[in-house]
Order: structure tokens, then C-alpha cells, then sequence
């Protein structure tokens, strides 16, 4: 079943993706703790999705990376890439990955191609990155790393690739002409989330949302915590960061792992997909003043 709010005052076609890019950062910067987020609806996906990672939305389908493992030691399983329409049908099902190496992170788009990681399911490991085409979902391999490459953002400005590694404690920088250069590397100064999902977000800027996870040592309880970080890819280091106080009613997060923000006339639209094997598309508008 499906129940969308009428999408009115959304940037239009016309707008750019440069564009959209940055009033999508400028307005993400000026979100704060109280910004009410407001529901705009729900879209049950039609088929099972796994575990999630990342979102891309492209007018009106939606690609969404994710996780099939198949062994209790995580060495076997599959990467799937899927193209999904707005009604929350399966369209296409790429798979990813080699061998051990199944594991799709965060994912970006940069007006032609969609940026694919995909490592073993373990930090510290390696990976593989990709390049989709989103119309015949097909996939080319642009470089392998040895590292766990959680999520990738392709800076079009300076033509570099971003990554996170296995938990975003490394920051990763590589030049789009000669991938398999050594990277830079800089340790990620901020440890409030994980990161899970970033997008290239315009002016050297890197926008991700991510969760942590915390027990009361007591207790035991425990808290899940959602946000976004907006990052100045130049120096490695957020410029603002906001939790996102909206859960499922199971517990989990908004951002717990797939996260697309597009802008509208009031503010942002999110749309996210944090739960495993039978997901929801949840939407939400937030005024940005």
C-alpha cells in the first residue's frame, strides 16, 4: 500500500544537480535539535531487501545498496544494487561483488554514474569500488583498496573520491584520474555516529548520516542515536552536525543506514529505509528557516 503526501514545490527538472547539491547543504546546515520533522508518508517495498545501506534518487526510482549474507561467519553472501520505482516495486537486481567481498556501503550519484563500494563484511578488510550506470545497471570496476570502504562521494568540482572507512574513523581522499594511487588518509575527529551513507553535497562538501549505539553499563539499555554531519571534505572534518529524533516504532533510527535528502519549498525532504528484509520507504519534510 502506498501513501504520499502530494509532492508540491520540490525543485523542479530544471534544477541542477550542483545545485540541488548545495541548497540541500546550506539548508542541512541550518538544521538544529528543535527542527520538527513532519511525516509525508510510507512505501512498502515490495520484496526483500536484505540489510541496507545506501540510497540514490534519481526523479522517480530510487537505487538502494544491499547486504545478502549467507554463512554465520559473514565470509559468504551477496551485494545487490536495486532499482526500485516510487510504488516500491523491484525494477532490477545488480549484483556486486566478489567472493568474500559482498559487503555495498553508502552510495552516491554524480549526474552520470552511481559510486558503489563493496568490501568484506569485517573491518580492516578491502574492497572493491564501482561505477553503475543507473539506466542499464551496469557496473565497471574502477579500483581495489585494502581497506573496509564504507561509503563513497564523488567530489566533481576538484574530480577526487571520499571515502569512510569501517565504522568512519578514516577519512580516505583519491584523485578520480588515477584511483589506484595511494590515497591521503585523515583520522575522522568527530565519534558522536558512525557513518553510514554520505553524499557528495557541492563547494567540497560531504553530507552523511549515521547512528551510534550505546549501553548503559548498568542497565544494559540501549540508546540508539540518529544524525547528520555535513563535512568540508578540504580539511577532513564535520562543520555541522544535528541529530535526526526519529525512529521506527520498532527502535530504530531514521538514519540507520540508507538516507536521500532532496530539496522543497519549505526546507528538505528525507527519505529513508532502516529496517532489514521487509523495509518501509519513510518520508519526511522538515521546514528550513
Amino acid at each position: 500500500m502506498v501513501a504520499i503526501a502530494a509532492v508540491m514545490g520540490i525543485a523542479s527538472a530544471s534544477t541542477s544537480l550542483d545545485d540541488a547539491r548545495s541548497i540541500v547543504a546550506d539548508r542541512a546546515a541550518k538544521l538544529t535539535r528543535d527542527s520538527a520533522w513532519k511525516s509525508a508518508g510510507v512505501v512498502r517495498l515490495q520484496f526483500r531487501t536484505w540489510h541496507p545501506q545506501g540510497l540514490v534518487k534519481i526523479d522517480r526510482t530510487l537505487f538502494l545498496s544491499s547486504v545478502e549474507v549467507r554463512s554465520s561467519d559473514r565470509r559468504d553472501g551477496v551485494g545487490h544494487l536495486f532499482k526500485i520505482d516510487m510504488a516500491g516495486a523491484l525494477v532490477a537486481d545488480l549484483a556486486l561483488g566478489e567472493g568474500a567481498v559482498y559487503h555495498p556501503g553508502g552510495i552516491d550519484y554524480d549526474g552520470r554514474d552511481i559510486w558503489v563500494p563493496v568490501a568484506e563484511y569485517r573491518p580492516d578488510s578491502r574492497s572493491i569500488v564501482y561505477r553503475v550506470d543507473p539506466q542499464s545497471m551496469k557496473a565497471a570496476e574502477v579500483f581495489r583498496f585494502a581497506d573496509h570502504i564504507g561509503a563513497i562521494v564523488h567530489d566533481t568540482h576538484d574530480r577526487t573520491l571520499h571515502g569512510v572507512s569501517w565504522g568512519s574513523r578514516r577519512f580516505y581522499r583519491w584523485s578520480d584520474e588515477n584511483p589506484r594511487a595511494a590515497p591521503t588518509s585523515t583520522l575522522n575527529p568527530s565519534h558522536y555516529i558512525d557513518y553510514q551513507d554520505c553524499k557528495y553535497a557541492g563547494a567540497h562538501r560531504m553530507l552523511c548520516s549515521g547512528v551510534a549505539e550505546m549501553r548503559d553499563a548498568a542497565q544494559q539499555a540501549l540508546v540508539r542515536l540518529g544524525g547528520i554531519d555535513l563535512i568540508d571534505l578540504a580539511v577532513a572534518r564535520p562543520i555541522h552536525q544535528v541529530p535526526v529524533p526519529l525512529w521506527t516504532k520498532g527502535g530504530l533510527p531514521m538514519t540507520q543506514n540508507p538516507m536521500w535528502l532532496e530539496p522543497t519549498a519549505a526546507g528538505l525532504r528525507g527519505y529513508f529505509i532502516p529496517e532489514d528484509d521487509v523495509s518501509t520507504l519513510y518520508m519526511y519534510d522538515v521546514e528550513v528557516r
